[in-house]
């Protein structure tokens, strides 16, 4: 009687083994790394040309408005020891106003330039998120890892079918 309820219950064991075994096999495991899907995507890169389009020209102006500031400092420290002090004030009073205002303009500048890539930023994790809930229940994930991870094989990285996903959708 003993040896019967040993053998079931070694048989009990050795069948939740297995059946742990199976389950461990067919775990299946995947890697998307977000920040390639974020450079590499044909969405990314167009969203970068969009940027670049919207923010250059007034990059451009900026760094000539700089460059002239730069040209009227240079010409007021040269001419300043033979103007009259109250030219001299003047001129370092313009300067400074100048200044102030490309200062002001620059950060205005580096403003709209990040809350607009956060805008796009956003948007491309939103949709590369879609896209990887799309292939992983397609393909039967079971997990889908990104970002924070020490270690991964590259036959669970599936950052390419993502960018291949994305790039077939319009």
């Amino acid at each position: 009687m003993m040896s019967k309820l040993l053998q079931s219950a070694a048989l009990a064991a050795s069948m939740m083994l297995a059946v742990s075994a199976v389950q461990a096999q067919e775990l299946k495991i995947g890697f998307v790394n977000g920040e390639r899907v974020l450079r590499d995507s044909n969405a990314a890169k167009a969203a970068q040309t969009k940027l670049d389009g919207e923010f250059g020209k007034r990059e451009r102006e900026l760094l000539e408005q700089e460059s002239k500031l730069r040209a009227v400092a240079e010409k007021l420290e040269k001419e300043a020891p033979v103007l009259s002090e109250g030219e001299r004030a003047r001129r370092q009073r313009d300067f400074m106003e100048q200044d102030r205002d490309l200062q002001r303009k620059k950060r205005t500048y580096q403003e709209d330039l990040s809350q607009s890539r956060n805008e796009v930023v956003s948007a491309l994790f939103e949709r590369a998120n879609r896209v990887i809930k799309q292939i992983a229940e397609a393909e039967k994930y079971d997990l889908i890892l990104q970002e924070g991870v020490v270690h991964f094989s590259s036959r669970v990285d599936i950052t390419k079918r993502v960018i291949d996903a994305m790039n077939a959708q319009k």
